[in-house]
């Protein structure tokens, strides 16, 4: 059997994102047999549906694109800018979401979340449910992981030490994982 293997990416494009670094403590907490690939977005050209028409996929929104394909499922972790999800990351989903082969159809995803506030990214993750919508992907319902009072749950090496938000992004993984096997049959 093939190693399992989850493709994850942060809508946060800061070097010291906590966001990004929560990617890093799913990619510790993923069950047996599962794999975490980190991927960039942050070279992804805006989207112009021009370049698409005119000359294919340009190389960044192609390898993404091919990085969500081969899949087994997707994670995000979703920033809060302004009540929605960031400019990056919907630029990345609306890159992945043109013709031909959408490659989020039918794909588990996983969404976890880090902000300063109390309510994490709540608003965002409902506004990044609705997107995943039109992709027709799957997004796993529970347990959620909106952490809050981000700046708090990371140590000075960007190392999410908080215990419970550890065992919720352990849950949340074990839901996509088995989501993921469920959608294939």
């Amino acid at each position: 059997m093939s190693q399992f293997k989850i493709v994850a990416f942060s809508g946060s494009l800061r070097k010291k994102s906590l966001n990004t670094a929560a990617l890093h403590a799913a990619a510790e907490l993923v069950p047996a047999g599962v794999s975490v690939e980190i991927v960039e977005i942050g070279d992804l050209p805006l989207y112009n549906e021009d370049l698409r028409i005119d000359g294919g996929y340009p190389p960044a929104p192609h390898r993404l694109r091919e990085q969500v394909r081969a899949a087994d499922a997707i994670l995000i972790s979703c920033p809060e800018y302004n009540y929605a999800v960031t400019p990056a990351l919907k630029n990345a989903l609306d890159w992945c979401s043109r013709p031909p082969s959408q490659p989020f159809a039918y794909k588990a995803v996983g969404i976890i979340g880090v902000a300063g506030g109390a309510a994490g990214t709540a608003r965002a993750q409902s506004n990044l449910r609705n997107i995943l919508v039109g992709l027709d992907a799957y997004a796993v319902n529970q347990p959620q992981v909106m952490i809050g009072a981000g700046h708090t749950k990371f140590d000075a090496d960007g190392k999410f030490i908080d215990q419970q938000g550890r065992d919720f992004i352990k849950a949340h993984l074990e839901a996509l994982v088995k989501l993921a096997r469920q959608l294939k049959g």
